[in-house]
């Protein structure tokens, strides 16, 4: 395909996100020299008002943060469900639904990894730039407006007979009842306002301030589930982050509750394969890393979402891994047929010219999250918790302050030779998938950093708009690997040229030579954006 991006290079500093907004938003506070921290923030509040439909401040948040001091740290910023939240309120129905109060059962935690990022920003990383300056572009687009883009736009054209029955969003989102259109401008003042707010008193005052009072007088005006005690008790935590070393790399992820190890077990089984790798995107490229996806995600989902660090490490030990890699069949494909989970998230990554790396993912879970809009703040609430079960013998059955199962898993890699590269996506199930294709393009047959996300991509599974099980391809593969997919046994489907459905990529590299490169996905909005 022509006019696809090139890598882009810098030696001062980049972001990377799948809003060009966004993007310049993060750069701008390079500029005025600002930290990774403080340009991921900015990066944060900027997509929360520019890719509304994928990310919000009423979602979740995780963030890897490489310090070369200190390493890699790991910042776990998911809510739980709510104190009083139990089986007995969904009673007559069987499973949690999408949208409404009922989907809107867990605390939004994402605002609280921005503080206590921040903290870090102005304790160890001489950070000075103010809370306000960080949200400034934020604030100012939510209360100006947005540029509509094709994908917002298309959003609320499909999820509109979901989304415009509640009252408090439509008057946002579909103004005088119409579907903004592609071009146009959205105005999302409420929102506005309440980021400002953020900015000038501080961001924990989401959970502990005046702002928090507005929130929880919003919910019970809205008769959400959620209360001012689950507000004021909820923290963002620093955590161990899962590692896993393979031939060239060692390779960071997020732990529970998020399916990060399902990412490392994908490239950890792949891994096991390097002196007899396949030739780059070829038949076995794809069919060892879909084998890899499906010993993976059994295991992702026999996980409790309060499992430590320590026993999730267990299924990424060296000899766990040399026993599961025997289960792969180079000529067949394992039987599938999993329950895979859909969501839109963003993915987003900072690199500073002190070589600090921010790998950062905020999501609301389902486009627009449960759609509950609330009428002072403007805040739209994820439904990240409709991912709990009716069933009190679910590993994921609903209970009273429980995590529920999240997809989003931010990535980080240390290489052996010095180069440090964040990357990560959105799409839900997707999310390990596109990670391994992306590095292990770049990893193991040092492609283009930037060819690794341009280059035609599967999924296994549903996501986001499809509820099929299949192996689904790009239609730019080449017709010889997608007949010798489906010859090895993969129900094979085919997707557009570029599609969503395998998400919206990134990548950032940092090297010995203080170089920065950066890559973005063609099928967002986004930007790789560097001085």
């Amino acid at each position: 395909m022509n006019n696809l991006p090139l890598t882009q290079v810098s030696n001062n500093g980049m972001v990377v996100s799948p809003h060009h907004k966004a993007s310049d938003a993060g750069l701008e506070i390079l500029k005025q020299g600002g930290n990774a921290i403080e340009a991921t923030i900015a990066v944060a509040s900027s997509l929360a008002v520019h890719y509304p439909h994928m990310t919000g401040i009423g979602g979740d948040a995780f963030w890897l943060i490489y310090d070369p001091k200190e390493g890699v740290s790991f910042i776990e910023a998911s809510g739980y469900s709510g104190f009083d939240v139990n089986m007995s309120q969904y009673k007559g129905i069987e499973t949690i639904p999408f949208r409404g109060r009922l989907a809107a059962n867990s605390v939004a935690g994402a605002v609280s990894a921005w503080d206590l990022a921040y903290k870090k920003s102005i304790k160890d990383w001489n950070g000075k730039l103010s809370t306000s300056k960080l949200v400034e572009e934020a604030v100012t687009s939510a209360k100006n407006g947005i540029v509509v883009t094709e994908s917002l736009s298309q959003t609320l054209e499909e999820k509109k007979d979901e989304l415009i029955v509640d009252p408090y969003f439509a008057d946002i989102y579909y103004p005088n009842s119409n579907v903004p259109q592609k071009g146009e401008k959205l105005v999302q003042e409420k929102l506005g306002k309440t980021l400002e707010t953020l900015g000038q008193n501080g961001y924990d005052d989401f959970y502990r301030g005046s702002l928090s009072e507005n929130i929880a007088n919003d919910l019970k005006q809205r008769d959400a589930l959620l209360s001012k005690k689950d507000l004021s008790e909820h923290n963002a935590s620093w955590n161990k982050a899962l590692e896993m070393k393979t031939s060239n790399a060692k390779l960071f992820n997020a732990s529970a509750p998020t399916q990060g190890v399902a990412s490392l077990m994908i490239l950890g089984l792949f891994d096991r394969w390097v002196e007899k790798l396949p030739q780059k995107d070829s038949t076995n490229h794809v069919h060892l890393l879909v084998e890899a996806t499906k010993i993976a995600f059994k295991h992702r989902d026999k996980m409790n979402t309060a499992a430590s660090p320590e026993e999730l490490q267990a299924w990424l030990e060296p000899e766990y891994l040399d026993k599961l890699s025997e289960d792969i069949d180079l000529e067949k494909a394992m039987p599938w047929g999993e329950n895979a989970a859909p969501g839109d998230t963003t993915w987003f990554g900072v690199v500073d010219s002190e070589g600090r790396v921010v790998s950062a993912i905020q999501s609301i879970y389902h486009e627009f999250g449960s759609g509950l809009t609330l009428p002072k703040t403007g805040i739209v609430w994820q439904n990240r918790g409709c991912s709990f079960a009716l069933n009190s013998t679910h590993i994921q059955a609903l209970e009273p302050h429980k995590k529920p199962f999240h997809t989003l898993n931010p990535a980080i890699a240390l290489f052996d030779d010095g180069r440090v590269m964040a990357y990560g996506t959105m799409g839900g199930d997707g999310q390990p998938q596109t990670q391994a294709a992306v590095f292990s393009r770049y990893a193991y047959y040092e492609e283009d950093l930037q060819t690794c996300i341009n280059n035609p991509r599967w999924l296994l599974g549903r996501t986001w708009g499809n509820s099929s099980q299949s192996l689904k391809l790009e239609s730019r593969f080449d017709e010889k690997l997608i007949n010798e997919l489906k010859e090895k046994g993969h129900d094979v489907e085919i997707l557009g040229e570029l599609d969503s459905a395998v998400g919206h990529a990134g990548a950032l590299v940092y090297d010995t030579s203080k170089t920065i490169k950066g890559a973005f996905d063609p099928r967002s909005d986004g930007k790789a954006s560097s001085f």
